[in-house]
């Protein structure tokens, strides 16, 4: 089992009242409500805990990307991955992703991504993203209708440029380019590429078509996250495609601490600042053409087993600590807990890359550190069994090489 470091690159100085008073969190949030000097405090310490946790044994360091929100403060995942290449030894850096239909021409995602390649010796993930409607449809302007198509056109357009021996032509609906080149080409031979998602047959397809890792991204908790997980191994067992674990990625956030009621204290508020502070309009979450039709089809004839209503409260920071633990949303309590619940959710869930949160909402950096020093030393070790017999083609060679050779045999395959 695989264990990538994560965090939504979140504003920690928000007005105690932002979540009840702004209109959305994305697309229009007032960018006066963010210091900018606060901003590059929070990326710093971000960097230091990402590089903390490439000590402590997490297979890759994992960066998004996102537009115009105070949720994840990342437009430029590639930059960050840039300095995380050459300030860390081990970990694989993880872009998941880059929003593939945003860039004109998407050539630059070869290049940008190539270069990371390049820089880290070979330990990129090249996670690919449709991105959400806030971030392509009003924030980059993308006609929701066309997403995928640019999408597609794009992926077709990358793999080509880091493998083709000679320059070529492109002549696509979107982008039309006379000489593609790219210098550099990747270090990798194959990049591992993941695509997240959030519950579409379409990308199912996809992903088993092309053999591609599956991320399931959510925050909702495992309860809300079982029917699409569930849904997605039913159906790559009914094309006859790969049912192995490690082609599942799943995002949990984690509250590790000395004691139970350590964990409440120290996590508890910076938890419902992660749910209370980032509400996102209606209008921007939903505009027509964004779903296809399989998919709407999909959502609802899909199993719910979590009430519109706790989703409400849960949302509005209205659960108690140990609810938001007990519907799955956090994993919490002593390294022991913490331990029985992953092992519990990534055997059930058929997970095999597993996507820690290790800091969430405005948690200070010392807790975070803890956090990750308590899960990097006393949980990660003990799950290594999980799944060690099932063969890891989504994640570089050489990061689970370096990995194992540090942090013992079993750290990876």
């Amino acid at each position: 089992m695989k264990f990538h470091w994560f965090a939504q690159q979140y504003y920690t100085k928000l007005p105690h009242d932002f979540g009840d008073t702004v209109h959305s969190s994305w697309v229009t949030p007032p960018a006066s409500v963010a210091d900018p000097r606060q901003v590059g405090e929070d990326y710093h310490m971000y960097l230091r805990l990402m590089q903390q946790a490439d000590g402590l044994g997490w297979d890759s360091l994992l960066l998004n990307e996102h537009h115009q929100t105070s949720l994840a403060m990342t437009p430029s995942p590639n930059l960050i991955a840039s300095i995380l290449a050459a300030t860390t030894e081990n970990a694989a850096i993880a872009l998941c992703g880059n929003s593939l239909a945003l860039y004109n021409p998407p050539i630059r995602v070869a290049e940008e991504m190539a270069m990371i390649d390049a820089l880290s010796g070979g330990r990129l993930i090249a996670g690919i993203v449709f991105g959400t409607p806030m971030d392509t449809a009003f924030s980059y302007g993308v006609p929701p209708i066309e997403l995928r198509e640019r999408f597609h056109e794009a992926r077709e357009l990358i793999l080509k440029a880091w493998t083709a021996d000679e320059p070529f032509a492109f002549n696509g609906k979107y982008t039309k380019l006379r000489y593609v080149n790219p210098w550099p080409r990747p270090v990798q031979d194959e990049i591992p590429i993941w695509i997240p998602g959030s519950g579409s047959p379409e990308t199912w397809d996809v992903v088993n078509a092309l053999d591609y890792c599956y991320g399931y991204l959510s925050f909702s908790g495992k309860q809300s996250a079982a029917p699409i997980v569930g849904g997605f191994w039913d159906y790559t067992e009914s094309q006859g495609a790969s049912m192995n674990p490690n082609r599942m990625a799943f995002t949990q956030i984690i509250c590790c601490a000395d004691t139970e009621a350590e964990a409440e204290r120290q996590y508890a508020d910076a938890v419902k600042y992660f749910y209370r502070q980032n509400p996102t309009a209606l209008e921007f979450a939903t505009p027509p053409g964004y779903n296809s039709l399989p998919s709407i089809k999909a959502n609802l004839t899909r199993a719910k087993t979590q009430s519109a209503e706790e989703r409400q409260k849960a949302q509005r920071g209205e659960l108690s600590f140990w609810e938001y633990d007990e519907l799955g949303y956090i994993i919490a309590g002593t390294p022991e807990r913490v331990e029985q619940r992953v092992r519990a959710l990534a055997t059930e869930l058929r997970i095999g890359q597993l996507i820690t949160c290790m800091h969430v909402g405005n948690l200070p950096e010392e807790v975070a550190a803890e956090n990750n020093r308590l899960v990097g030393t006393s949980v990660i070790p003990k799950l290594r069994d999980v799944w060690a017999d099932e063969e890891d083609r989504w994640t570089p060679k050489v990061s689970q090489e370096r990995v194992a050779a540090k942090f013992g045999a079993g750290a990876a395959v």
